[in-house]
């Protein structure tokens, strides 16, 4: 009889039942003069002492500032080290601290500062082309529950730290004593590809011990040193980097306010980092660089790449040239906190390719017909749903999306087309709402995908479903051509894919592309090609 889709992750070492505050306060009593953030930009670094000093003095002046048990405070910020300040200042008090996307205009600043209710925002003065201060005072007089900002790097921030001789340790260790490990300490916006993003709300229990295993996989001990270019805002910054390293007592290296390829290679090897993070499109930018080889790599063993599939050929060069023989492919998603899989140190190149790795310990996935909900035999395809300590509280102030997404059994169901291996490992085949119903034929687009990956003339390829009058959908390929010299048509498509695809899944219409709209988060926006290209 065939295996069931369903694997628990088992483990004989207990999930952490600690704070934030607690977890730090124990890695500081451990390890209290190793390095603990490094801010490559500005020259400035912290031991764990020191880490906790400083964010002490914050806690107890947010305390004087006001902020309750539950409140919610804003971080709108690039990464620098102020954002883990307020990390693990907010969390030290039980304030909600909510995450906010640097690349947000007004209109979806507005909204967050409304949904969520936020009362004390702190922000950089401004990112790229944003000037925070002007798009802060745009929606001021629409937000009536925003008390105060407060802009990082201006007077505002020494006056907010200034206040902390206001309220006593004996105060502050009065709060924390108040703290329970399941209380919500943040909410992260989901991308919202339809409509307005929700408010995926997060528990201390969630994303500590979400960045505790995260770490715990790839062998984290105080002696790494963890480069970060991915963004704070997003849970691959803040839980997988920031809480990955502060509950092992290893170091956080911040090689610039945004990704450059350059800035992080630079502090790989000026800090002697151990580890390095990314999605694909950022190792692809970093092996690039035309001064590649003069970067001194060989202190890395390990690291992180996730948000999207990694090509054989890419992860090859990052485990040879990077010296990341150890590098690790996660899984997940925000409502997740927000790993769910995870390859193993151990993973030969195919797994670490070709699949999502096995579930984490003290978490449960399993494959079901998205249709009936019944799980399925492995080496199907179906939805993938995942259960256990990670997932969310719900969304803030949406029950009814909240029981969308997470069902009765307590099974959040990501959305995402996946089958179970015989080995227990998990390969991602697409998105639900990426597949394609042509004349009641199911299509999925990432199989399409991988074959035209072997045309000759193809560099990446996006394929999407648009509308037809006949068959409700058929199939368009956008791809970017090695040689953007060279041309491609339709019919050189078609025929490469005849004999080997059946005829629905063969591409109707082909766009060639110079690029592929992205999300922040490194992931390709097929809503966008479909709208602009579907007609």
């Amino acid at each position: 009889m065939t295996a069931l889709s369903y694997a628990h992750g088992t483990s004989d070492t207990p999930l952490l039942g600690q704070t934030i505050g607690e977890n730090l306060a124990r890695t500081v009593a451990a390890f209290p003069d190793r390095d603990a953030l490094v801010d490559v930009p500005t020259g400035r670094r912290w031991t764990y002492a020191q880490l906790h000093a400083e964010t002490e003095v914050l806690a107890r002046a947010l305390l004087a500032r006001g902020v309750a048990k539950g409140d919610r405070v804003g971080l709108w910020a690039v990464n620098c080290a102020e954002w883990v300040l307020v990390q693990y200042a907010t969390a030290r008090i039980g304030a909600i601290m909510v995450n906010i996307n640097p690349a947000y205009r007004a209109h979806e600043l507005e909204f967050v500062l409304r949904q969520a209710g936020i009362g004390l925002l702190i922000a950089s003065t401004g990112h790229k082309s944003s000037d925070y201060r002007a798009l802060v005072a745009q929606v001021r007089d629409n937000c009536p529950e925003l008390r105060e900002t407060v802009f990082l790097g201006d007077p505002g921030w020494a006056e907010l730290t200034a206040a902390a001789p206001a309220v006593s340790p004996e105060q502050l260790a009065a709060r924390e004593a108040e703290l329970s490990c399941d209380d919500p300490i943040n909410i992260q916006y989901t991308s919202g590809t339809t409509g307005f993003p929700k408010g995926a709300t997060l528990s201390h229990h969630n994303i500590l011990n979400n960045g505790y295993w995260v770490g715990e996989t790839i062998g984290y001990t105080e002696q790494d040193r963890v480069c970060v270019p991915v963004p704070f805002y997003h849970c691959f910054g803040m839980v997988m980097g920031n809480l990955g390293a502060t509950s092992h007592g290893a170091c956080i290296v911040i090689p610039a306010p945004s990704f450059e390829p350059a800035a992080t290679l630079r502090a790989v090897a000026q800090e002697r980092c151990t580890s390095l993070y990314g999605v694909p499109t950022m190792f692809i930018a970093e092996l690039n660089l035309p001064d590649f080889a003069t970067y001194d790599l060989s202190s890395l063993r390990t690291g992180i790449m996730a948000g999207s599939p990694c090509p054989v050929e890419v992860m090859k060069r990052v485990v040879t040239e990077m010296h990341m023989s150890e590098v690790s492919i996660c899984y997940g998603m925000t409502e997740t906190s927000p790993v769910s899989c995870q390859t193993r140190r151990d993973d030969d190149l195919e797994r670490r390719t070709a699949t999502v790795g096995r579930v984490l310990p003290h978490i449960e996935v399993k494959v079901v017909d998205p249709a009936t909900g019944v799980t399925l035999p492995r080496g199907e395809a179906g939805e993938l749903c995942t259960r256990g300590y990670s997932v969310m509280l719900g969304y803030w102030e949406e029950p009814e999306k909240t029981a969308e997404a997470v069902d009765a059994g307590r099974w959040m169901h990501t959305g995402d087309l996946a089958v179970m291996r015989e080995d227990g490992c998990l390969q991602i085949t697409g998105r639900i709402k990426d597949m394609i119903i042509r004349g009641g034929e199911n299509i999925y687009p990432r199989e399409i995908e991988e074959f035209l990956y072997g045309h000759p003339k193809i560099a990446d390829v996006q394929v999407v479903g648009v509308p037809h009058e006949k068959y409700g959908e058929e199939v368009l390929a956008c791809v970017i051509l090695r040689d953007p010299a060279e041309s491609l048509t339709l019919a050189e498509i078609q025929d490469f894919c005849r004999e080997r695809l059946a005829h629905y899944k063969v591409p109707a219409r082909l766009r060639t592309l110079e690029s592929f709209p992205m999300t922040v988060s490194g992931k390709v926006r097929k809503i966008e090609l479909r709208e602009r290209y579907g007609s």
